[in-house]
């Protein structure tokens, strides 16, 4: 038995240690009382030994004996539970690869691409795999509420199914998340500690003595470099080359180049290749559209030209079918005459220019850097019924005055929006403006032939009884009525008085403009139709009126003052004349590019123009630079009406049909070396359209 033979030998190993341990007892007080010899003190020391070996025997058998019990009860184990046990899974039954585990053989493609299909790509054995079902908000909300691993599960974009995070999966974005490693390496900048260097030691770590054969010389070396001795003697092994330049540079080769291939010399370096041949058209096709086959006039037509004449060198015709094509008359002649093209014909090759779209483009300034201007509508002035054809404001920036379609002025206060005086009128209000002279108060109007004066009584008082006293101060002169003229002036009474009308200068035909000088006692105004008294300059103080023009020069269609300087500027349908009041001569005469000018203003600094025109132009003029624009802007889409200059700011604006109002930043510089910059800052819509009529006026 088994059990028998390790109970005894259990049972003589116990016999064994107790026996030497009673060994070690009698000894110990022999070692404690000093008096042994050196044989005593070996005898202990073998004694020691022999106990520890035993020791190990000892420990041995006992695991063996724990190992052996072990394996009967597991025996027993199994025949108690019978075949129910389950069966070690074999490793292999499990084994695959990567290709393998995957469900979605569509490789590494957008997915994206099966978005309109029922089914999101193809299994291992190309069968199609149906698209899930998609979850609607419902559901999505039911499942956020009762599933507690919601929190956890994402969706595969390959299969389209939910897949619930492991809490590894968790771990390693928790790592990835607050920038460590997905993996636990522990402390990436532990302290590193060097063994051999860090601490400087007295002896070395290994004191090994060399071997013998270190110091020997090798035989077998001996008799190998003895070869190569002789070998090199006989020239049977030579030595390398030394090495040049050239040799040390490195070889770049050609990976896509025929091996075959010699080097290329200057004259294919050099090489122009021959133009192609145009592609045919519809019209050489062997059934082409009716449109492209000749009808007999055409036909008669193209053999009455020359050969280089004709547009083409062939008759178009059509047939059936493509094997009911003949063959083509003409194809030696053509090719002939090619291969003439390419051997007689010399070659150039065309530099073209490569040049930055940005250069092209002037360095413009950012529009919120040139602020301010006007951006957002700030206040509608309502009262009108008709078409308001023209708006003015007077020198105090108080007071708006405008002139409509439904024979009615309008005085507004500008800050407001509230119409102070309404004045109604026999005839259309085609043009209005307040006299620039801040000592006086007075608005002039144009009523088709007459131009009327008014004083609004708005504003200071003092300013409005000093007008009325300096009308009321006029005594005709004898001379000045004796003589006849086309323009006639009188003044207003009674009740016409008592409103606000002052004086009524009329003329022959109908007037278009009127305009201030910048002293307030000079107006001007414009007749289209007048001929040689097209142009009209009146003197208020002494009520008299003269035509600067003895002779037209074009049809006039406005005219103004020069702000400082006795310049009266006159602009006709394509041009605009300068002209020295005083000296009455021509200055210059402006070339406007334009078809026809429909409006005219001087910039405050009196050395710059701006004209708008009915071609949708605007040009801007620098008188000191040349007579023909500086530059011109062609934003509007429609015809322009109005062109103005800010007073105080560098802006001016232009009014145009198509319902739009272009605000622009104009610098003029000091510096006559410096160009004026021209930047367009606000486009300022929201206008409705009226009979094709946009914008009519506008001012600052």
């Amino acid at each position: 038995d088994s059990s028998d033979s390790d109970e005894s030998v259990y049972s003589g190993l116990e016999e064994e240690e107790s026996s030497s341990e009673d060994e070690i007892e009698e000894q110990e007080p022999t070692s404690e009382d000093g008096s042994e010899s050196d044989d005593a003190e070996d005898k202990k020391t073998n004694n020691n030994k022999e106990i520890a070996l035993r020791q190990q025997k000892l420990n041995k058998r006992n695991d063996k004996l724990s190992r052996r019990k072990g394996t009967k009860q597991a025996k027993a184990n199994i025949n108690e539970a019978g075949p129910s046990v389950e069966k070690v899974p074999d490793e292999y039954d499990f084994d695959s690869s990567d290709e393998e585990d995957v469900r979605n053989t569509i490789g590494n493609i957008p997915v994206e691409w099966y978005n309109e299909y029922p089914h999101i790509g193809y299994n291992i054995e190309g069968q199609k795999l149906i698209k899930p079902k998609k979850k609607d908000e419902i559901d999505e909300v039911l499942s956020r509420a009762d599933d507690p691993n919601y929190w956890r599960t994402v969706k595969d974009k390959l299969t389209g199914q939910d897949v619930t995070l492991t809490e590894e999966d968790i771990a390693t974005i928790k790592k990835v998340k607050g920038q460590g490693y997905p993996t636990g390496v522990g402390d990436p900048y532990e302290p590193w500690v060097d063994f051999f260097t860090y601490e400087k030691m007295i002896h070395p770590v290994t004191n090994r003595p060399e071997h013998k054969r270190s110091f020997v010389p090798s035989r077998w070396e001996k008799l190998k470099v003895g070869r190569l001795v002789h070998a090199m003697k006989m020239g049977w092994i030579k030595p390398r080359p030394p090495k040049t330049d050239d040799d040390e540079q490195p070889n770049y080769y050609n990976l896509w180049s025929n091996e075959d291939q010699s080097e290329i010399s200057k004259r294919f370096q050099h090489h122009i290749p021959a133009p192609k041949l145009a592609l045919p058209g519809h019209a050489e096709s062997y059934n082409p559209p009716p449109e492209y086959l000749f009808t007999e006039e055409e036909e008669l037509a193209w053999k009455e030209k020359e050969p280089e004449d004709r547009r083409q060198n062939f008759i178009p015709q059509k047939f059936s079918c493509l094997r009911h094509v003949p063959a083509y008359s003409r194809f030696i002649n053509e090719r002939f005459e090619r291969c003439l093209d390419l051997y007689l014909c010399p070659r150039q090759r065309k530099m073209r220019m490569n040049v930055d779209l940005e250069d092209l483009l002037p360095k413009l300034p950012k529009p919120k850097d040139l602020q301010p201007f006007p951006t957002v509508q700030a206040i509608l002035y309502e009262g009108h019924t008709g078409l308001v054809r023209c708006i003015s404001v007077d020198n105090t920036g108080q007071w708006l005055a405008s002139g409509c379609d439904d024979k009615s002025i309008k005085i507004w206060e500008v800050s407001t929006g509230r119409c102070m005086k309404t004045y109604k009128t026999e005839h259309i209000v085609k043009s209005i403006a307040w006299n620039p002279n801040g000592s006086f108060c007075l608005l002039a109007a144009v009523l088709e032939k007459s131009v009327i004066l008014l004083n609004p009584h708005v504003g200071d008082k003092l300013i409005s009884t000093n007008t009325d006293n300096m009308l009321a101060a006029f005594r005709p002169d004898d001379t000045t009525t004796s003589k006849k003229s086309s323009v006639s002036w009188s003044a207003y009474e009674d009740e016409q008085f008592d409103i606000g009308f002052r004086l009524q200068v009329t003329h022959q035909k109908e007037c278009s403009q009127v305009t201030w000088h910048g002293k307030g006692d000079y107006f001007s105004t414009v007749v289209p139709q007048g001929d040689s008294q097209s142009v009209f300059i009146h003197q208020l103080s002494r009520r008299r009126s003269q035509i600067p023009f003895s002779k037209s020069k074009g049809l006039v269609q406005c005219v103004t003052f020069h702000p400082t300087k006795p310049f009266f500027y006159v602009a006709t349908q394509r041009y605009i004349r300068v002209y020295n009041l005083v000296k009455q001569e021509l200055l210059k005469k402006l070339f406007s590019n334009c078809k026809w000018v429909s409006s005219l203003a001087i910039h405050p600094g009196g050395d710059n123009l701006l004209i708008g025109s009915y071609d949708c132009k605007l040009s801007w003029f620098d008188l000191d630079l040349s007579s023909k624009p500086y530059q011109t802007l062609r934003h509007h889409k429609k015809a322009i009406r109005q062109v103005r200059f800010h007073r105080t700011y560098p802006l001016f604006a232009s009014a145009a049909d198509d319902g739009s109002i272009i605000v622009c930043h104009g610098m003029v510089y000091s510096d006559m070396l410096q160009n004026p910059l021209i930047v367009p800052v606000k486009i300022l819509r929201g206008h409705s359209l009226t009979n094709n009529l946009g914008v009519l006026d506008c001012t600052f």
